[in-house]
């Protein structure tokens, strides 16, 4: 194999982010959940028999010495390969949003060297290697959406339905070490009970596909079967397609507890939570930001500027195609110089399996 063309490095987002406390050295300890979406950069390698690594910068210029060659630099001295590579890169999601960008062309950079190298190893050796590059790094490599402790690298893996998001980045770069550096920011929230985000999702679901009654805390009214019912129906509801109600999973469950910091300092992030919940009902900024996003599951009547009617005048749901119509809704209402794009949740990383079990 001499050449790998067109990789994904994905995207993720928070769900949520809770601060519990911080270490000695500095760190934080968090509680998040991350889900990857199909926005992605994309990058090309090709073997190279000197052993030199190069990169080149298909657009954005990065740093001179990125993420991506210090992760190759990383890989060819641990695994003592002769070979080296030249990296292409073509930036498309943004610096400075809280979406892991820089640490998933790292991931990526590995996973796919591991391949065009012959090196054969296990996922577990790549995520030792990608810690020291970044926490963010061997969420990448793992490949799974993930519950995640510690200071980012204890990571559970999280099986979550396909799901619909708006994502805006401000014009504006929130740096993380500002952020998590302000005396304003609380550092002894509580943990929450990550078992309770699995039935969160759990109920939500159920609600969506017409379930009957129990309460969830906090949102007065939903309902869902009874436990017979629930018992009956699980396997055939598992496999249904399903849409999360708005203010439910994505945004009802948890926090960022970095959020009214960045709103703080960055009058643009609280413009872009304003912006995106007065379109689609709901919004949160995700990681230490500047991006917020927001979910899709609503009636289309949550953003009615897109203007789509059926042929018999009733506005479409998100069921029926309204990708459109929030893209529509979103190029609408977008300062100069912001970038938004609707996106989908992915269920794993598109490179899982290209290192050994």
């Amino acid at each position: 194999m001499q050449a790998l063309f067109d990789v994904p490095a994905p995207a993720k987002l928070n769900l949520f982010l809770h601060v519990l406390g911080r270490r000695p050295d500095g760190y934080h300890l968090l509680q998040s959940a991350f889900v990857l979406i199909d926005w992605c950069d994309t990058l090309h390698f090709e073997k190279r028999p000197d052993g030199r690594l190069q990169r080149h910068d298909l657009g954005t210029a990065l740093p001179a010495d990125d993420l991506c060659l210090r992760a190759a630099r990383a890989l060819q001295t641990a695994s003592n390969t002769p070979w080296g590579c030249d990296i292409s890169i073509a930036k498309q999601l943004p610096s400075g949003a809280g979406l892991g960008g820089g640490s998933s062309d790292a991931a990526t950079t590995l996973m796919a060297l591991n391949r065009l190298w012959g090196l054969n190893w296990s996922s577990k050796q790549l995520q030792a290697l990608a810690l020291p590059l970044g926490a963010d790094v061997p969420f990448f490599v793992g490949g799974h959406n993930a519950l995640a402790e510690g200071i980012g690298e204890l990571l559970h893996p999280l099986s979550l339905r396909e799901h619909r998001l708006a994502v805006v980045k401000p014009d504006c770069d929130t740096p993380t070490s500002l952020i998590f550096n302000s005396p304003n920011l609380v550092r002894d929230n509580p943990a929450a009970i990550l078992s309770g985000f699995l039935a969160h999702d759990h109920l939500a679901h159920k609600a969506a596909m017409g379930g009957a009654a129990d309460r969830l805390p906090g949102h007065a009214g939903r309902s869902v079967q009874s436990q017979a019912q629930d018992n009956a129906d699980q396997t055939a509801n598992s496999r249904a397609a399903s849409r999360w109600p708005t203010d439910e999973l994505f945004h009802g469950f948890g926090r960022n507890d970095l959020q009214p910091v960045a709103e703080a300092e960055f009058p643009q992030v609280a413009q872009a939570v304003r912006l995106l919940h007065q379109l689609f009902g709901n919004s949160r900024m995700t990681g230490s930001g500047s991006a917020v996003f927001a979910t899709l599951d609503s009636p289309l009547d949550a953003f009615p500027e897109a203007g789509l009617e059926t042929a018999s005048g009733k506005k479409r749901g998100i069921d029926n195609g309204a990708d459109t119509a929030a893209r529509v809704a979103l190029a609408g209402v977008l300062p100069a110089n912001w970038v938004g794009r609707v996106c989908r949740s992915l269920p794993q990383h598109p490179l899982l399996g290209w290192a050994a079990d």
